[in-house]
C-alpha cells in the first residue's frame, strides 16, 4: 500500500539554485566567479484568437525570449566595472557618441547547472546576447555589504542544449 502513496523515484536529484556558471566569451574578460545571482531564460508566448460565429478557438502567436537579470560582485583587482564598462562600449561610446555594430556588440553566452560533483546537467545556449541595463549598484557609509553590479542582458534566441 505505501508504494502507491510514493510516486516519486527514490534516488531523487535535484538542480540547485546554488550549482551554476555563466560563461562570457573571453575576450570580454568577464570571469565566472565574479557572478553571485542570474535568472534562468524564461519565454512569453502571445496568443492569437480565431474567432467563429459565437465562440473562440485560440492558437500560438509571436515569442519572445525575456530579458535576464545577472549581479556581479565588483573585486578591486580584476575590475568587473572595467570589463563589463569594456561590452558597454562596444555597443555605445560614451565620449564620442557614436555606436557599434551588432556583429562588435552582440555575443553568445553559456548558462550551465551543474550536477552535486560539478557535472553539466543543463546548459543553455544564449545567442545573440547585449546589455541593456548596467546598474553600479548603490554605495552606503553605514553598510558592510560587497558592492556589486547588475545587469540586464536581452538575447535573440535561448537554445536549451540539454
Amino acid at each position: 500500500m505505501a508504494d502507491l502513496l510514493m510516486k516519486m523515484p527514490l534516488p531523487y536529484e535535484p538542480k540547485k539554485k546554488n550549482r551554476w556558471l555563466i560563461t562570457f566569451p573571453a575576450d570580454l574578460g568577464i570571469q565566472q566567479w565574479w557572478l553571485s545571482s542570474a535568472s534562468r531564460p524564461s519565454i512569453t508566448q502571445n496568443e492569437v484568437e480565431i474567432p467563429f460565429l459565437n465562440t473562440s478557438t485560440w492558437v500560438i502567436g509571436r515569442f519572445n525570449w525575456e530579458s535576464i537579470s545577472v549581479t556581479f560582485r565588483d573585486p578591486i583587482g580584476p575590475s568587473a566595472t572595467q570589463a563589463l564598462m569594456e561590452w558597454v562600449r562596444l555597443h555605445s561610446e560614451t565620449v564620442t557618441g557614436r555606436q557599434g555594430y551588432a556583429a562588435g556588440y552582440k555575443k553568445d553566452i553559456e548558462l550551465e547547472m551543474l550536477d552535486p560533483t560539478g557535472v553539466v546537467v543543463q546548459k543553455w545556449i544564449l545567442q545573440g546576447t547585449q546589455l541593456n541595463d548596467v546598474d553600479f549598484g548603490g554605495l552606503d557609509y553605514s553598510s558592510s555589504d560587497l558592492a556589486d553590479i547588475t545587469a540586464t542582458l536581452r538575447f535573440d534566441r535561448a537554445i536549451n542544449v540539454f
